[in-house]
């Protein structure tokens, strides 16, 4: 099932989700396999569960595009344990379509996790898996990558938004 993204300004973007206590379980398997059909849907390299309205720590990652299987890495109940190095790039949101900006991130970051059977694991990664670790770990504790950006841009990014909102184009 293909789940529609959820966007800037509802709730569940701007509050920490809930940890997952129960692994390897049916419901969790499928809702893992939707979460990657609805990012795929979208065109994104992640995808954390409050983008689609579940108040989960769960994020999808696959940078790959869908062209290497191996490249698919759930995250569930993810903390980001050492970054080091910056990098600045640009950084779009699902869930702020139509708006992308330079953001500075750490170039390379390793994360603490749990996989769908409840295991802890670590992975480290370089570049845009380093930035998409952090787009979607900020995701599970209610940050969006605007808080990244200046003051300014963020404001004038909001008072576009809240254009489009009142014309109906938003949402």
């Amino acid at each position: 099932m293909v789940y529609p993204i959820v966007k800037f300004g509802d709730p569940v973007l701007e509050r920490e989700a809930d940890n997952v206590t129960e692994f390897d379980t049916a419901e969790l398997h499928q809702f893992l396999e939707d979460m990657f059909q609805s990012m795929y849907a979208s065109k994104g390299v992640g995808l954390a569960a409050p983008q689609i309205g579940f108040s989960r720590k769960i994020a999808v990652i696959d940078v790959s595009n869908g062209e290497n299987p191996s490249d698919k890495l759930v995250l569930i109940n993810p903390k980001i344990v050492h970054i080091e190095g910056k990098q600045v790039g640009e950084e779009g949101c699902l869930s702020i379509p139509g708006f992308r900006e330079q953001v500075r991130r750490a170039r390379r970051v390793t994360v603490r996790a749990n996989n769908v059977q409840g295991e802890e694991f670590e992975r480290t990664g370089e570049d845009l898996l380093a930035r998409a670790f952090l787009h979607e770990t900020d995701h599970l504790y209610g940050r969006l990558y605007i808080t990244h950006i200046s003051a300014l841009k963020r404001d004038l990014m909001k008072r576009k938004i809240k254009k489009l909102q009142r014309a109906g184009e938003w949402g």
